[in-house]
């Protein structure tokens, strides 16, 4: 299995996108500082995943959410939890 994942970072409100096939595992290199694109950007916290069973499809999908396109369109989907979280 595939995931794609959004963190929220605390610190400067913005949102880290990533792909990876051990999410739990991920999710506590983040939150431990051992990833380097988001040590400085600690606390953060996950709030938004997708499962893929295919590779292909799960980077074809982090691709299109680090497009302009994406970002609306995830921006869109989650507006509650974003306008909870002060992200424009």
């Amino acid at each position: 299995m595939y995931y794609v994942y959004i963190l929220h970072s605390q610190k400067d409100r913005g949102l880290y996108i990533g792909l990876t096939e051990n999410l739990q595992r991920r999710i506590t290199e983040h939150k431990r500082g051992s990833v380097t694109s988001t040590r400085n950007r600690l606390p953060i916290k996950l709030v938004h995943y997708e499962s893929f069973l295919i590779k292909q499809d799960a980077e074809a999908r982090e691709k299109y959410l680090k497009s302009g396109y994406g970002r609306r369109q995830l921006k869109d989907s989650l507006k509650n939890l974003f306008k909870q979280l002060n992200i424009s």
